[in-house]
């Protein structure tokens, strides 16, 4: 408990968030819901999800399964043969580990995962690498990096230190932490997004999915998603033209998307067509996937779940 407690204390320090007691729990309740405060937690039934996505990739990238289980029979740095490992797998930790050998001793380990672990969230707080690595770069660090920040998150202050970043350490128009625990799981922003495509749909009339991603994800840039063709169709209402539209839904992962033009007008419009004000946030309508889930799960669930484990902790 200690070393939880000092890692956590560091966080909030180094980050300037005030250790109130719902900042905590907040940090507790996602904690909790993500490992039960295991560091490295065991994963049920590893081997054979690793497995799944293995032969996944190799359909997808037109390698015959036969050629991809006699790469893996080769022997690893640790003496044991990939396969071997992968089948005394029990935690992401030992996974990710089989993974970064087999991606960097054989050619094949690159074809299948573009040169990417394919473990994108680790540690306790199953943080996202990429947002780890991006917010190391805008803030550095405040531990010694013995690998790389992709290691880091799988140890507990690394953990807890990027999980309170992503959490907490930035400002959003919500008025309880439920909106937050969403964002946690589909992103920052994300449900001030999904809010702002509501109010895009009753001001234009257009039916879009409040998902919170304004823009296509990994699209081409000359691609338009289905809220910017929304906004198009209100671009004389608006006053603004396609570029300026879409210039300032590239500003949708920031603060600074709700002191546009187009955030303020859009619920103006929104508030003229239903008679009152629209709500600035709401519980992205995501269904979650990925190896490790095997029911129908969403973000909406996971807020809930999370603000369960938070109210608990406000009583004690």
């Amino acid at each position: 408990r200690a070393g939880w407690a000092a890692d956590m204390y560091a966080a909030f320090s180094v980050l300037g968030i005030e250790p109130t007691h719902e900042n905590i729990c907040a940090v507790v309740a996602v904690t909790e819901q993500e490992s039960g405060f295991r560091v490295d937690p065991v994963i049920p039934g590893l081997p054979a999800i690793a497995w799944r996505e293995i032969d996944s990739r190799a359909e997808h990238a037109g390698v015959p399964r036969i050629v991809v289980r006699t790469a893996l029979q080769l022997k690893s740095p640790t003496g044991r043969s990939y396969a071997e490992r992968i089948d005394r797998a029990s935690t992401e930790k030992d996974l990710s580990d089989i993974y970064e050998d087999f991606i960097g001793a054989i050619p094949l380990g690159r074809t299948l995962f573009a040169e990417r672990n394919p473990i994108r969230t680790r540690g306790p707080m199953q943080v996202n690498i990429a947002f780890a690595e991006r917010y190391a770069t805008a803030k550095p660090y405040p531990y010694p990096v013995k690998t790389s920040i992709a290691d880091e998150v799988f140890t507990r202050r690394g953990s807890l230190y990027f999980g309170t970043a992503h959490l907490l350490a930035y400002p959003a128009p919500y008025d309880g932490y439920l909106y937050r625990f969403a964002d946690f799981n589909a992103g920052q922003y994300a449900s001030r997004n999904a809010a702002f495509q509501r109010a895009v749909s009753s001001a234009s009339g257009i039916a879009l999915t409040p998902d919170g991603a304004l823009l296509p994800h990994d699209a081409d840039a000359r691609a338009v998603g289905s809220t910017e063709l929304a906004l198009r169709a209100l671009g004389k209402r608006l006053n603004m033209g396609d570029g300026a539209i879409h210039d300032a839904l590239e500003q949708g992962k920031t603060a600074d998307f709700e002191r546009t033009q187009l955030y303020q007008r859009v619920f103006a419009l929104a508030a003229q067509a239903q008679g009152r004000s629209v709500p600035p946030a709401l519980l992205p309508r995501i269904e979650l996937h990925g190896p490790k889930i095997a029911r129908r799960l969403t973000t909406e669930w996971y807020a809930r779940r999370v603000e369960q484990r938070f109210k608990r902790c406000l009583e004690l």
